[in-house]
């Protein structure tokens, strides 16, 4: 079930007559699915690519090998670059891309540790980044990481 962040949200795309893109990576396209589970908001969601592996960001969403091995692929430059590329592949009127390490085994550091999420998005033609960091499952982290993904949006589309 979605949260109530991400209901109000989709309620706002709506009022507003938006679309919303997702390019996933760390979400696996949870966050595709809960937004597509509020009632009656098919019409606001374009779409989501879900672009887990390296070869995935490298290959269909353009992003240059040289920045995943200077910044890694969990990262807010990635991320800028998912969120970029989004906007050419499925044009929306709002961008969500996020990446981050909601379990061990990608580029966690003392600096970075597991939890850390990135987010990029656009409103229209209005960036906004945010950098999240979470505890808990790995599950836990993705539902964390969309609720706030929620209110983050809702906060943004208040200047729409």
């Amino acid at each position: 079930m979605p949260s109530k962040s991400v209901i109000a949200c989709c309620h706002s795309l709506l009022s507003h007559n938006l679309t919303i893109a997702f390019a996933e990576s760390a979400s696996t396209g949870r966050l595709i699915y809960d937004f597509t589970s509020v009632p009656n908001c098919g019409e606001i969601i374009k779409g989501s690519i879900v672009c887990y592996d390296r070869s995935v960001k490298e290959g269909l969403m353009n992003i240059p090998s040289e920045v995943i091995d200077k910044y890694t692929a969990e990262s807010p430059e990635v991320t800028q670059y998912l969120a970029e590329s989004l906007k050419t592949l499925i044009p929306a009127d709002v961008i969500v891309a996020v990446t981050g390490l909601a379990s061990e085994g990608g580029s966690e550091s003392e600096e970075k540790p597991v939890g850390t999420m990135f987010v990029h998005g656009y409103v229209k033609d209005r960036a906004w980044k945010t950098k999240f960091q979470f505890e808990g499952t790995p599950d836990e982290i993705v539902a964390q990481t969309i609720d706030a993904i929620g209110t983050v949006l809702l906060d943004e589309l208040s200047n729409v």
